[in-house]
């Protein structure tokens, strides 16, 4: 049943079941009833043990299922929910796990099985429900011992390998692992599945559901939605999804956030809303529907069902409305490194370089050595939480030292981390040599661990079963590029065993993004020549895995680079710097290092940078001589002549500002900007003069790799500290114009933490009289827009840092649009821009959206928005944006084009084309086509749409939604059809001729019937990876012929449709309009039809039906003037000229190229084309055209606005 379940899911959503508990409440069981004829005596109540009753009343259990069933239900869960020995142990029935999860199992085959009998083509499914025990193991319940546990990883696995064992042998056909309050112990299930897979020889499917534990939308144990994922990553899901805890509508910013992260399919059972004073539920099926309606509008979810409180009513109304929507597609895989502790950590080339701290580590630092053997573990969490503090990103924790039992201080350590969130927030690198310390490590981790690290000393067996053993475990690791003979400390070596050791994983389904290669950082300069190239050879070895091993990451510890220089911290911070700079831009994407022995490399001394490049890149034999003597020189320099460390204190104010963002100083700051207010008169001008543009330098600074994140820290901190300082002389200044002018909400986007520039806006704004609610940073969308309506904000300041908040802003105004609000939202943050705030935020939403460029337009902007003229002010932002948007978009498609010699040289050399001579030549009027002639060509695809109907015809005239009003329309155009065709209530004419025509250039020559030569100039498709085609590749430069037509079916439409009107009909009048239209499209198609094969002959054989003519399948085309192969619609008068159309037909052509009546089409026919686009051209080949055309370049723009 696995395949059909995965065949199921590609074409449709799947409905899982309702609350089972809620089911259980209203049948009233009794202690009795659970206990039944087996458990009659037994010591301990059993009332409340639901997963009992799959044995002592298969019955109840069973009718439930079919109540389900028969709701429409695809997926049932098992009644297992607590079926394990952990949970059962309340209950003294430990030794029943396995018996009550095979009878769960077996009860709900029985029903799905029969309902599948019934209707093969809706198979049903058994999903075996595992809960998640009612133990947690990465929290302590001693409020006294933060690093006690009630429940081991090993007991859980133990636990969930009995209780997998029972639900796989009774028949589920995929394993549900729900409600997942603590991560770790989801781990452990996935560990135990896994083994259990291997154990019978293959695989489980396995769905996997998280819950929420309150409004923080993280879960119990502090992990967010996406820290979630990225923690179960590693388990090949069916689903992941969220269940539980919330109502589907608090859900729903959640489960998005969920969809955006996941690469497999998503799953969402919320509770029938959220619960009432007495615990019970009040959304009713109807209100439910209509919210997780919402998931499926929005195309996140590919299961839905219910948990507490709802029941088969609630799926019955979810059956009538799922079949309406597609499943969420299903992504490519990104291969992008997730990490996580609370949060997840992205390793992208965007995050620029991960720093790992490494001063939790036994081997190097004394002092928290020392604290680990002294058993002071509280003093050496401290040192893990200043790492953090400073910029580390992920935390390397190491116990190898021989007076430490490492698995047990791991463990300890571990365990402490997880309660305190600061610190828990971020991934952990298990450091150590020896596999039961890494094991133990591992145990203790809910989130996505680094494993430092396994190699190929050992050989392969063991590698491959360390990695094996990791990977279950859902960790990524660190490859150190070792193998059977030793260290890899050549760039060859390095690339053989980095190759080997990537081939071996791969091969063995481990994920490359999860492998984090170390290509060990060896000492330089230290006298012996065989070193001297070892840091080049990292740093090349480093650029060869970024380019020959897709998705692998690069690790290092950087310190050991500088080893032969201890005590000389002025070369040493040198050489970290400038051999991280050239390091990640081959491709470096993390590493270990000190924060302390780190410089910005852009201010190093030119003469010591040299020389540390000399080394680094091995530039010259004599680097490692020369550096040491500068080395010397330094010391020497800095023992007879110290400087002052406060030398820098002599500087400009400017320079003084500068020096201390640049270097993270904050002991003078709060002083520096006071002196700037003196000066400058203004706090703000100290913040925009002074403040600002040293952080944008420490900015780009950052984006170019030349300073590292705990140094951004640091300049993030005396930041804050300047805006401190003079935040009491803004509040000063407005405090005689104190008067409430509007209420602004305020927020930095959910993804960001940064709150420096969103806090100074606040200030600035409160101080102009503005009534400010501040929501902080990491803001829901959801959040933003309920607070924002229930506080009646008049207008909504967000504010974001990184590109992903973006992104963000984006989604709060997706949300206003959603709910049809038009609170005025201004954007603003370092990522932001007018441009992308026109082109990428404002689209999304009705109301006005405007950037603001700094702090002080903020005010400016809300004084025009919410002043007498702010309608007028919002439309020309509107404006405005448009005309930005407009510019952009011209800009990237220009930028796909090829320049026009290579695509004339592209087109014409696709294939010759062969003139075929017509049997007749000239001109052929129809002044009175019958309409019986012309209704077998109707393509009545295009006319539902019109009435709103979306559908392919006639497929549409049997859908269950739409059929009935489809049929009825097509019936009244039907009725109204014979009457126009009967009583001769239109006329069709038309006019038709083939003409002598040659190529030249891009241009079409036609000779008319006085032998007069006119002129068809043709645009050409630029855009590069198409075929560069104009029309007059179809003609060739000599000897050939072209076909042109003008045909309407609108002859007495303004008539019959006044007379609708008149009398009332505006329904028959519109139907009059589209049955015109339609013919003249069948019109077109018969003419069409006639000059193939009576004119010009080249269609012979056995006539074509009308449905294959409609669907275009026969040789040459017809293009109206306005399509994307002709879009001049100008043209129009060369063709109505060589038709002598207004002579002939009652059709006239307006001054702007319209005909009349409208129900017309003009255009070329070709005997051997294709349909293309001619898309965007470039300006050289619009002032060509223009040319060609005896018209200005602006004048062809406003002819073709869609195609410059």
């Amino acid at each position: 049943m696995a395949n059909k379940l995965y065949e199921a899911l590609e074409s449709r959503i799947l409905l899982l079941d309702g609350g089972f508990g809620t089911m259980v409440q209203q049948y009233g069981f009794t202690e009795k009833d659970y206990r039944g004829e087996r458990f009659r005596d037994w010591n301990v109540l059993l009332k409340g043990c639901n997963d009992l009753l799959a044995v002592t009343r298969p019955g109840a259990v069973r009718e439930i299922h079919v109540k389900y069933l028969q709701a429409g239900a695809d997926i049932i869960e098992t009644d297992s929910f607590n079926a394990n020995a952990v949970s059962l142990a309340d209950y003294g029935l430990e030794a029943y796990a396995y018996e009550i999860s095979r009878a769960a199992a077996g009860v709900a085959r029985s029903a799905a099985d029969e309902f599948t009998a019934r209707n093969p083509q809706k198979p049903r499914f058994v999903a075996g429900s595992i809960g998640p025990t009612n133990r947690t193991a990465s929290m302590s319940a001693d409020v006294g011992n933060p690093a006690a546990r009630e429940v081991t990883f090993t007991q859980l696995a133990e636990a969930y390998t009995d209780q997998a064992r029972g639900l796989v042998d009774g028949g589920a056909d995929v394993l549900l692992v729900e409600t997942v309050f603590d991560t770790l112990n989801a781990k452990a299930a996935l560990y135990a599945i896994d083994t259990l897979a291997a154990q019978l020889g293959r695989a489980i499917p396995v769905m996997i559901s998280g819950t929420l534990a309150d409004a923080s939308g993280r879960t119990l144990s502090g992990q967010t939605v996406e820290a979630f994922a990225a923690s179960v990553s590693h388990a090949e899901l069916l689903s992941i999804g969220l269940n539980c805890a919330y109502g589907a509508r608090q859900l729903l910013p959640y489960l998005e956030r969920l969809a955006a992260v996941a690469e497999t399919r998503v799953s969402a059972h919320p509770n029938a809303g959220l619960p009432n004073v007495m615990g019970g539920y009040d959304e009713t099926p109807e209100m439910f529907a209509e919210d997780v309606g919402e998931y499926l509008r929005r195309g996140l979810v590919n299961i839905v069902g219910g948990c507490c409180g709802t029941t088969p009513a609630h799926i019955f109304e979810l059956s009538k409305i799922a079949e309406q929507y597609a499943p969420r597609p299903l992504p490519e895989p990104r291969h992008t490194t997730v990490l996580s502790g609370l949060e997840p950590l992205r390793i992208v080339p965007e995050a620029n370089f991960i720093n790992i701290g490494e001063r939790t580590n036994v081997a190097g630092s004394a002092k928290f050595a020392r604290l680990i053997r002294e058993g002071n573990y509280e003093e050496a969490l401290s040192v893990a939480r200043a790492q953090v503090d400073a910029g580390a990103q992920i935390v390397d924790v190491c116990m190898d030292d021989g007076l430490i039992d490492g698995p047990a201080a791991m463990r300890t350590f571990l365990n402490l981390m997880a309660s305190e969130p600061e610190i828990a927030r971020v991934p952990v690198m298990i450091d150590s040599s020896k596999w039961e310390v890494l094991a133990a490590g591992l145990e203790a981790t809910q989130g996505k661990s680094v494993v430092n690290s396994i190699s190929l000393k050992e050989g392969e067996a063991e590698f491959l079963r360390r990695a094996a053993k990791i990977h279950r475990f859902g960790a990524a690791a660190v490859v150190m590029l070792f193998d059977e003979r030793g260290q890899a400390d050549t760039c060859e070596r390095k690339i053989e065993v980095a190759e080997r050791a990537y081939k071996l994983l791969t091969g063995n389904g481990f994920p490359p993004e999860d492998i984090i290669f170390d290509p060990n950082v060896l000492a330089v300069a230290t006298g012996i020549p065989e070193h001297d190239g070892y840091a080049k050879a990292f740093i090349d070895a480093t650029r060869w895995i970024k380019e020959n091993l897709p998705h692998a990451k690069v690790s290092g510890g950087v310190s050991n680079l500088s080893f032969a220089f201890r005590g000389n911290n002025a070369v040493r911070e040198a050489m970290h710097s400038a051999f991280l700079y050239h390091a990640i831009r081959a491709g470096m994407d993390m590493g270990i290092v000190n924060p302390q022995l780190l410089r910005v490399y852009s201010e190093i001394e030119p003469e010591l940078l040299a020389r540390v490049e000399d080394v680094i890149l091995c530039r010259r034999a004599d680097a490692a001589e020369r550096l040491t003597e500068y080395a010397q020189e330094v010391r020497q320099t800095a023992e007879t002549a110290p400087q002052a460390p406060d030398a820098w204190r002599a500087g400009t104010l400017e320079e003084r500002i500068g020096h201390a963002m640049l270097k993270g100083v904050a002991d003078y700051i709060e002083q520096d900007a006071l002196e700037g207010y003196e000066a400058l008169g203004t706090p703000m001008a100290v913040i925009d003069t002074l403040l600002m543009p040293a952080m944008e330098r420490v900015g780009a600074l950052f984006g170019e790799g030349k300073m590292f994140l705990p140094q951004v820290v640091k300049t993030a901190r005396v930041m804050k500290r300047a805006v401190a300082a003079l935040t009491p002389y803004i509040e000063q200044g407005s405090a005689s114009q104190a008067h409430n002018a509007g209420k602004v909400l305020i927020a930095t986007v959910k993804g960001d933490v940064h709150d420096i520039g969103k806090n100074i806006v606040a200030v600035v704004m409160a101080c102009n009289g503005y009534e400010i609610r501040d929501l902080g940073v990491m803001v829901e969308s959801e959040r933003i827009v309920d607070e924002a309506v229930a506080w009646g904000a008049q207008c909504i300041c967000l504010s974001g840092l990184i590109t992903p908040s973006l992104d963000e802003m984006a989604h709060v105004c997706e949300e206003l649009e959603r709910r049809s609000l038009r609170i005025p939202v201004i954007i603003g943050g370092a990522t932001t821009s007018d441009l992308h705030t026109a082109v990428k935020i404002a689209p999304v939403y009705s109301g006005a959206v405007i950037h603001s460029a700094n702090a002080s337009s903020n005010s400016q902007i809300l004084a025009q928005l919410l002043g007498p003229d702010g309608g007028a002010y919002i439309d020309k932002v509107k404006a405005d944006q448009q005309a930005l948007r407009e510019e952009y978009a011209r800009k990237m498609r220009e930028r796909d084009l090829l320049p026009l010699a290579e695509a004339r040289e592209a087109g014409r050399s696709i294939r010759p084309h062969d003139p075929v001579k017509p049997l007749h030549t000239g001109r052929m009027v129809f002044p009175d086509f019958d309409v019986a002639d012309a209704e077998p060509f109707i393509d009545w695809n295009f006319f539902f749409p019109a009435w709103g109907l979306k559908g392919r015809y006639p497929e549409i005239l049997d859908h269950p939604q739409r059929g009935a009003e489809a049929r009825k329309v097509f019936d009244d155009a039907q009725a109204l059809l014979a009457r126009i065709r009967d009583e001769r209530l239109l006329t069709l004419q038309g006019v038709v001729g083939i003409f002598p025509a040659r190529s030249e250039g891009d241009d079409i020559r036609v000779t008319d019937t006085r032998g007069r030569e006119k002129r068809f100039p043709m645009l050409r498709n630029q855009t590069r990876g198409q075929e560069n085609r104009s029309l007059a590749d179809f003609i060739a430069p000599s000897g050939d012929w072209i076909g042109c037509f003008a045909v309407t079916a609108g002859i007495g439409l303004k008539e019959l449709t006044e007379k609708f009107r008149a009398e009332g009909d505006d329904y028959s009048a519109i139907m009059a309009k589209l049955l015109a239209d339609r013919l003249t499209e069948a019109f077109a198609e018969a003419v069409h039809t006639f000059v193939r094969r009576q004119m010009w002959g080249y269609e012979t054989g056995e006539p074509l039906t009308p449905k294959q003519i409609v669907r275009g399948e026969y040789r040459g085309r017809r293009m109206a003037f306005g399509y994307p192969a002709t879009p001049d619609h100008s043209l129009k008068r060369e063709a109505f000229d060589l038709l002598a159309a207004e002579v002939t037909t009652g059709m006239r052509l307006t001054e702007n190229w319209m005909i009349d009546p409208g129900e017309a089409l003009c255009g070329l026919m070709l005997s051997d084309a294709d349909y293309f686009s001619v898309g965007t051209i470039d300006a050289q080949q619009l002032e060509e055209y223009a040319d060609r055309r005896g018209m200005t370049a602006e004048d062809v723009k406003k002819i073709i606005p869609n195609n410059v």
